[in-house]
């Protein structure tokens, strides 16, 4: 009882100091040292202790550094060269020539989307469409409060669980279930196309109100201030982004994750050869994308952190247990057990990792279409993930756009959270009709 209480309450508070503003790499631990206390972990290391706070969260910060700081760093220094070369600014200024500043949202939403669906990382995408979604906003004179909300609408709902997707979160269920990436591709168009109009409605109502106030783009003193003589041509600016999509598609199937490293490596190579003499500060680039990398994948690594710690607890145990084990539906038990999981650990794939062991073996055997579970517990993935301690939620808001959780995370809330889980509902509907 104690253990699920000590979950309970350094969940709520990690979510409650988040939106507060806090530094994370206080809050994270200090939250997971709760969750340890409470579920009887020993403090620290030593002989006899299978489990400790120190080892388990030091594990899981280490061992998400471990894996993503090259991605991090390279696409960090992308969207800086980008931002520095005046490829973004120019790119940007190109989309609203020619398609207005009404348009400026969706410009920002396709390019998410396109290198979303071509298996560049969410995390990456972010890094990479900034520097251009920041030139829209300014020219379109938007809030750039709503400007997270828009790279994670295009990043993480209608096009990551989606059937076809490269993101990991539509090929988890491939090793549990022996099915396909195009898995039910039917109801997940429809479920993706009704995602995509229905959140870029709501999006674009948000920000209309938001101006209708008198809101307005806010410059700041760390903006980039690139002399109008430093514009490249837009093709050079799109050249980069088809360099880092080719190479990451190509790629995905023989190197996986490591495809991106050599697809963004590109990418910044590319940036260089062709915007060389139209950069404003390079060293300058390098030095702020460096930093800025460290910052997001240090923020993001402690969340992942107090992940560990929860995963670990008895508390942890018994809800994915109660969660998997529910009866009724069997698409709804499963759509259900992988939202919360996911929500508990904040992160889509942590979600379906945990659960699909378990619930896998039991659905099959019962009888439930494994194209079916796949895509169900694919689109409810990507719903309650999204809470405030998410890691992608933390760069995105804190590290990339500069923001805080207080102006910018109810938007991506409303996106990311509701509108995937209205699409996991429709999903279910459609399969138990049909």
């Amino acid at each position: 009882m104690l253990s699920m209480v000590g979950l309970i309450g350094g969940l709520v508070l990690l979510i409650i100091l988040t939106l507060r503003g806090m530094n994370l790499f206080i809050a994270a631990p200090l939250c997971a040292l709760l969750v340890a206390l409470s579920g009887n972990m020993a403090l620290f290391p030593s002989s006899g202790v299978e489990l400790d706070f120190v080892s388990t969260y030091m594990g899981g910060f280490a061992g998400f550094l471990s894996a993503w700081f090259f991605m991090f760093l390279l696409g960090s220094l992308f969207g800086k060269f980008m931002e520095d070369s005046g490829a973004a600014d120019s790119v940007a200024r190109a989309i609203v020539n020619k398609l207005g500043m009404k348009h400026a949202v969706l410009a920002v939403v396709i390019a998410c989307a396109v290198l979303t669906y071509g298996g560049v990382s969410v995390f990456i995408v972010a890094f990479s469409v900034y520097p251009m979604a920041l030139s829209l906003f300014k020219d379109a004179d938007l809030p750039r409060r709503f400007i997270p909300a828009t790279l994670a609408f295009g990043s993480v709902t209608f096009t990551m669980t989606s059937a076809g997707s490269p993101e990991i979160q539509n090929w988890i269920p491939i090793k549990y279930l022996g099915t396909s990436p195009y898995a039910a591709w039917e109801v997940s168009l429809v479920i993706a196309v009704f995602m995509a109009i229905t959140g870029y409605w709501w999006l674009k109502r948000m920000i209309t109100k938001a101006v209708n106030n008198g809101e307005r783009f806010e410059s700041r003193d760390d903006d980039p201030e690139i002399p109008e003589r430093d514009y490249p041509h837009p093709i050079t600016g799109v050249i980069p982004l088809l360099v880092v999509l080719a190479l990451s598609f190509s790629l995905h199937d023989v190197l996986q994750q490591s495809a991106l490293i050599v697809a963004l490596l590109g990418g910044v190579l590319a940036l260089l050869i062709i915007n060389f003499k139209h950069f404003h500060n390079l060293s300058g680039a390098i030095n702020l994308g460096t930093t800025g990398a460290l910052v997001a994948i240090g923020n993001t690594s402690a969340v992942v952190g107090f992940g560990a710690v929860a995963k670990n607890t008895e508390a942890f145990q018994l809800a994915v247990e109660v969660m998997t084990n529910m009866p009724g539906n069997e698409l709804l038990g499963a759509a259900v057990a992988v939202s919360v999981i996911a929500g508990l650990t904040g992160s889509a794939s942590g979600g379906q990792a945990i659960a699909l062991p378990l619930v896998a073996p039991h659905y099959l055997d019962a009888g439930v279409n494994p194209e079916q579970l796949h895509r169900v517990v694919a689109i409810s993935s990507g719903a309650l993930d999204t809470l405030p301690h998410n890691g992608y939620v933390v760069t995105t808001i804190r590290a990339i756009c500069k923001e805080t959780h207080q102006r910018a995370y109810w938007s991506m809330a409303a996106l990311t959270a509701v509108i995937p889980l209205i699409g996991v509902a429709l999903a279910l509907a459609l399969f138990i009709l049909f």
